[in-house]
């Protein structure tokens, strides 16, 4: 019986060149990224520019994390308490938990068969809550039809944040993630694109919105030593309005980033020739479905998704397990207990008035997810697809 034996958890080391920054900025002391000379460029300086000439945007904000740039996303963007904040319903927790931390509600929105958010659902969601923004979850890289979202949100004057945690690298009809809405967020954490262990950016194309993200991000009235921040001029009133929340990037994360930004388009390459191993041979068997991605679509595939649709809990369950004796780790979305970073809508509790979706826990029942390291090889990626289609051919 075959079994695979590398973790599934172990990511490649930081590129030599990040590793010989990191030293020289312990060995400078200068870790703030404020300690800087007059016009002197820290590391956190130097990486917010090249993500902002990477993305093609105006602005660009390095956080301590994805999660702390949702938050202040929301607070940038004029969200208050007891707004309507429509979100996907298939996402992790970090987003309704952003929502809720700026006072705001969730309105979550279904989830459709390519595991995107329910275009139809949130047309209907849109007209009948008053909800003025979209909090749209990329979920485990997934792009939706963002035409159709652009059309929605013009249609009803939303204002549209996107959660990019697990797409920066990847584009729709060629237009970068994140270039779509009014604010974007991404995640440095170990597990995304590049690696700082935790890190954020917060993109957005607004002089006022990013004015007051600096601000709440923690820079004092330090405000004009951000080079990829609006005119001083944009924070004669901010600076008086807006709380400081501390949330900022230190330069010895920028400095190992830096370098991993550069590669990240070759990076992005290799993940997808592991993930179309992966697909190729588990969308020919029998019983596993997944989706197909659009032309438009060009994605970053750190992770995979696929549906067995015939199986019932239990039948999933032992598929993990099984997989799991074999060495391939799988998590389950659709399982009624949350579980390491999977849980299901109805766990979070917190929202006061949670609907009941029948369609996201259909789909969600029946959804599995597994990681692809890029420690893996393309040998690797053969054998794990023939270990699930076996453990799945034996129920």
């Amino acid at each position: 019986m075959k079994r695979f034996e590398k973790s599934f958890t172990q990511q490649e080391p930081i590129p030599a060149a990040g590793i010989e920054a990191a030293i020289n900025v312990m060995q400078s002391g200068r870790l703030h990224r404020y300690n800087t000379l007059p016009d002197e460029q820290s590391e956190t300086d130097l990486l917010e520019c090249e993500f902002a000439e990477y993305q093609g945007v105006p602005y660009a904000l390095a956080c301590s994390s994805g999660g702390y740039a949702l938050h202040i996303a929301m607070r940038a963007g004029g969200v208050k308490p007891g707004d309507q904040v429509l979100c996907n319903a298939f996402t992790l927790a970090p987003v309704p938990g952003a929502i809720h931390n700026s006072g705001a509600v969730p309105v979550l929105v279904d989830v459709a068969q390519d595991y995107c958010i329910d275009l139809a659902d949130l047309e209907r969601k849109a007209a009948s809550s008053g909800a003025r923004y979209l909090l749209l979850s990329h979920m485990r890289g997934h792009l939706v039809d963002m035409d159709a979202i652009m059309t929605i949100c013009a249609r009803y004057n939303l204002f549209l944040i996107e959660d990019c945690a697990h797409t920066m690298g990847a584009t729709w009809n060629g237009q970068k993630s994140g270039t779509f809405g009014d604010i974007a967020c991404f995640s440095m954490q170990t597990y995304k694109h590049i690696n700082s262990g935790e890190g954020g950016f917060l993109t957005t194309r607004h002089d006022d919105v990013m004015a007051r993200a600096i601000m709440h991000s923690g820079s004092y009235m330090l405000f004009d030593r951000h080079f990829k921040g609006p005119p001083p001029a944009t924070f004669d009133t901010i600076r008086y309005e807006t709380p400081n929340y501390s949330g900022r990037m230190d330069n010895l994360r920028a400095a190992i980033l830096r370098p991993q930004l550069a590669d990240l388009d070759a990076q992005c390459a290799r993940w997808n020739r592991r993930y179309r191993i992966l697909e190729r041979t588990l969308a020919e068997a029998d019983n596993i479905y997944i989706p197909r991605r659009p032309a438009k679509e060009g994605f970053v595939a750190s992770s995979i998704q696929f549906s067995l649709p015939n199986f019932n809990p239990a039948q999933i369950q032992h598929v993990i397990d099984e997989c799991a004796a074999r060495g391939v780790v799988l998590k389950w979305f659709g399982g009624a207990e949350p579980t390491d970073y999977t849980s299901r809508y109805d766990s979070w509790r917190y929202i006061k008035t949670l609907p009941k979706l029948t369609q996201t826990e259909q789909i969600l029942a029946t959804l599995l997810d597994m990681r692809i390291p890029l420690t893996f090889s393309k040998e690797d990626c053969a054998l794990i697809a023939e270990i699930i289609v076996e453990v799945v051919g034996q129920q």
